[in-house]
């Protein structure tokens, strides 16, 4: 196991989902090294701030990593190696997806002098990495991101059981526990469920005896009071990232798409009804480590296809879900009574990893 070393940058470039999903690894670093500093999107920055063992955020538009990505700007480019010269980092680990490549922060890394670089690449990565790791598995995203701290030399400390978890105390709630929150937006179209038919949950929860709450962000407003309805509660941009997790922890039950709010809940242990687009492997980015129900046809013709808008007419993978399936759902996780289980980790034989210039 790495010990003595003073500070290790980790690198996580797209959504607050995705650097929710980091927890375990960023424990891992944080038990073998003094210095934590985190290397975020503009949407991941927030979330980067709750993940237990982070020292320090900090915040970068990349160019090859962003959905809407900004052009590529030398001035920029420079600036930001000449920061990470300045911190001297011991080590750096660049966290991807499983479609993109750590291979253009790596180069900026090295460049600035990193002594140290490990990422999961399929690509030859000649003198840019020093550990090069490589996955076997379609695993879970914060097993696959823990597996590279472990080729790094990183290791939960004894008694974190690996689950996703946010920094405690969260902020207060003005909010009698037990309600059930409806989440109708989503970073991608292609993930969301309807706008119709979330309204159509919300009255169908509301009679059968829920109280929900409906969540979104300051640019949802508009989306929440309609969803929200007369039934709802609207709470559409009124609630910061640390406010939606002390939110979300409160919740009976979380009912939503593949987004960041569905892994923040599975951060503060709350059962998600996954409404699940398979755009993306379930398999990697199903809510991890609490009770989940998953709806949604997995077989739809948009499987794996990463599209961002919906490339079948009518998105039946979600539409076929009812409002009455999802009352099911919420009822069928109230009554589970024990933690989900995890799966086991990064077995010999799953994953291999190789030095410096290693094909």
């Amino acid at each position: 196991m790495v010990t003595g070393r003073r500070t290790v940058l980790v690198a996580r470039l797209d959504n607050a989902g995705d650097v929710l999903l980091q927890g375990p690894m960023v424990r891992a670093l944080a038990a073998g090294a003094d210095r934590v500093v985190f290397l975020a999107g503009p949407a991941g920055a927030a979330a980067a701030d709750l993940l237990p063992g982070v020292d320090e955020v900090w915040t970068w538009s990349c160019p090859w990593i962003l959905g809407d990505p900004p052009p590529v700007d030398a001035a920029d480019l420079a600036g930001l190696t000449d920061r990470v010269r300045a911190l001297a980092p011991d080590d750096a680990l660049i966290s991807t997806s499983f479609h993109q490549s750590p291979l253009p922060l790596a180069l900026l890394l090295r460049a600035a002098g990193v002594p140290r670089i490990a990422a999961i690449s399929v690509d030859y990565p000649g003198t840019l990495l020093d550990v090069r790791h490589r996955l076997d598995d379609d695993l879970p995203e914060p097993e696959r991101a823990l597996s590279l701290a472990r080729a790094a030399g990183f290791e939960l400390p004894d008694g974190d059981d690996g689950r996703l978890a946010v920094r405690r105390p969260l902020p207060p709630v003005e909010q009698a526990p037990g309600y059930v929150v409806l989440h109708p937006g989503a970073s991608v179209p292609a993930r969301a469920w309807p706008a119709r038919r979330c309204a159509e949950a919300v009255e169908a929860l509301t009679a059968a005896g829920h109280r929900v709450l409906v969540t979104g962000g300051p640019d949802e407003r508009g989306l929440t009071a309609a969803v929200a309805g007369v039934t709802g509660v609207d709470l559409g941009g009124a609630t910061s990232l640390p406010q939606m997790a002390a939110l979300l922890a409160g919740a009976a039950a979380v009912v939503v798409a593949n987004t960041g709010p569905a892994h923040l809940a599975a951060a503060v242990g709350t059962p998600v009804v996954s409404l699940f687009a398979p755009v993306v492997p379930v398999a990697r980015w199903a809510p991890y480590g609490v009770p989940t129900v998953l709806l949604g046809d997995q077989s739809a013709p948009c499987r794996d296809t990463r599209a961002r808008e919906c490339p079948v007419p009518g998105h039946p993978c979600l539409t076929s879900v009812t409002a009455q399936d999802v009352v099911a759902a919420v009822e069928k996780l109230l009554t589970v009574q024990q933690p989900a289980v995890l799966r086991s980790p990064v077995a010999a034989g799953k994953a291999a990893t190789t030095t410096q210039g290693a094909t």
